[in-house]
């Protein structure tokens, strides 16, 4: 076994301590014979809602981005079409857990052939049919492990519902040989404050109990190590937070040049630490696991919650960004050839334009009897035409500040003319990096062409930057390359005005910022278009 171990550093911190790996799944018995088909489909279908009951207990019990991840795989979980599948499999003569197993692999075999967003679900459905099959054998599911002291922990990959649920306390590191910056794992990681550590070949075949020590922000794993090598990356991490804790007030660089910071939300009890502001409010959390859409009145009272916990700030508000990995059953419809392609964020209002209508209407009536600032922004924009469409109909419905968001090459190549319909931009890296690039998320081998430092996605950013310079309007970042603090100066640097990201970032940011000159922000952006590697 090397002494050093290197992978892609997603989550920010230095950590130490001994490693223990994930469990591995539990095994399949033997196929058994089916005696009494009513009482096995109902084994099965029990285990299903077992494992989304459970999902939806957590999610409820989440903050942030853990409980909009989870929200989804519950959802995933009681999905009808799912349980009829595994129905069918139990009526031609095959016992429950084989049932939702095979089930389960036709859905994962779809998934991963489909591409794009939908593949980025294959590791929740290996989750999913992992915990179904656990329930109907009646045995514990897979899950973290508890040595009975801190720990980090290593596994081949990890899933939504174990990242949204460590403690930080108890787990002190996360490394993973699979997964990619904007995987599941790195963005619950850097929600929770968890140092991590992903595409860290070998990981798994060090032998729990060896001492180790991470740092997630350069990917250096080194293993074996003494215990005065933990307790120095111990104190390193001390040390680096109490100077995060020193930075205080709003956003800005060492010359005074403001920056805005604000938060990625789902909902109004989400975390925010001292964020000016929301950048990003998703509100398709209010949409998910229902059969229709909720009424005006209880979009008008949802998103009024989320507004008076923000007085006197802006709130920026994403109109329904379904499809692809967030199907709405009375919305988007099965079958997409590619739903990462397809019917998604705005494009659902050619389908059912009345739901677009009335969600503008609810967050105007809204935001009529709320101090907050409230703007609208659309999602998955590729023309100007939608702009142009999207920008009226919100202010027709009451709407004064109109955005659109930048996730499709096509659209940072029309920054320009798109500022000139609407009165700010927010460049979503995660989408972004994906379509330039045409490389799945979940892809783990292509991972690099993720890295938030590729000169092609500065290069579309800085083109969205000078175009708002340009017009005089704002163009913000709420992608997770926002939250990573030694990026955030070259996005200053780019042209950038704001950074949204989840309450965990929000101190590392401030702190690099107030670290920087513009015009060092400035250096670093032109280094990074060029190649230069990451600080």
């Amino acid at each position: 076994m090397p002494d050093r171990l290197t992978g892609i550093g997603v989550s920010p911190g230095l950590a130490g301590g001994p490693v223990y790996r994930m469990p591995d799944p539990v095994t399949l018995p033997a196929a058994a014979p089916v005696s009494d088909v009513a009482a096995e489909r109902k084994r099965a279908t029990a285990a299903l809602t077992l494992v989304a009951d459970d999902l939806t207990r957590r999610a409820e019990a989440a903050d942030g981005a853990a409980g909009d991840v989870l929200r989804a795989q519950a959802m995933m979980a009681a999905d009808p079409m799912l349980s009829s599948d595994v129905a069918a499999r139990v009526e031609a003569g095959t016992d429950a857990p084989h049932a939702i197993d095979e089930v389960f692999e036709g859905h994962r075999a779809a998934f991963a052939a489909a591409g794009g967003v939908l593949a980025e679900r294959v590791a929740d459905l290996d989750d999913l049919r992992a915990r179904a099959v656990a329930a109907c054998l009646g045995v514990p599911p897979p899950g973290v492990p508890d040595p009975g002291e801190p720990f980090v922990l290593a596994a081949v990959d990890l899933s939504p519902a174990d990242t949204a649920g460590l403690d930080p306390a108890r787990v002190l590191a996360l490394v993973t040989e699979q997964g990619g910056p904007t995987s599941h794992t790195a963005i619950l990681a850097r929600a929770a404050g968890i140092p991590a550590v992903v595409r860290c070949a070998g990981v798994t075949g060090v032998a729990d109990g060896t001492r180790i020590t991470v740092d997630g922000g350069n990917g250096a794993v080194e293993v074996d190590v003494t215990a005065e090598a933990v307790a120095s990356a111990r104190e390193a991490e001390v040390t680096r937070r109490a100077a995060l804790s020193t930075v205080t007030g709003p956003g800005r660089t060492a010359c005074g040049h403001r920056v805005a910071l604000l938060a990625n939300i789902g909902a109004a009890g989400d975390a925010t630490g001292d964020a000016e502001g929301v950048g990003l409010f998703r509100t398709e959390l209010m949409f998910l696991d229902r059969a229709t859409a909720p009424s005006f009145d209880e979009q008008v009272s949802g998103y009024g919650e989320v507004f008076a916990a923000w007085p006197d700030m802006p709130v920026v508000v994403r109109t329904l960004d379904a499809g692809a990995d967030k199907p709405l059953p009375f919305l988007t419809q099965p079958g997409e050839p590619n739903p990462a392609l397809g019917v998604r964020g705005l494009r659902t209002a050619r389908r059912a334009p009345q739901l677009l209508t009335d969600q503008l209407h609810a967050v105007a009536a809204a935001a009529h009897t709320a101090s907050a600032r409230v703007k609208v922004m659309a999602p998955m924009v590729s023309t100007v035409a939608e702009a142009v469409e999207f920008a009226e109909a919100a202010r027709a419905a009451g709407v004064t500040e109109v955005g659109v968001m930048v996730e499709v090459p096509a659209a940072a190549l029309q920054a320009a003319r798109l500022l000139e319909v609407v009165d700010f931009l927010s460049i979503g890296t995660n989408d972004l990096s994906q379509y330039t690039f045409a490389a799945d998320r979940m892809a783990g081998e292509l991972a690099d062409l993720l890295d938030p430092w590729q000169p092609a996605l500065l290069e579309l950013i800085a083109m969205c930057a000078r175009a708002g310079t340009a017009a005089g309007k704002p163009v913000g970042v709420c992608g997770e390359a926002a939250a990573d603090p030694r990026l955030a100066p070259v996005l200053v640097g780019l042209g950038v005005t704001s950074l949204s990201m989840s309450a965990a970032a929000l101190a590392p940011v401030r702190a690099a910022l107030a670290g920087h000159t513009l015009a060092r922000c400035r250096e670093l952006a032109e280094a990074a278009l060029h190649g230069a590697p990451p600080p």
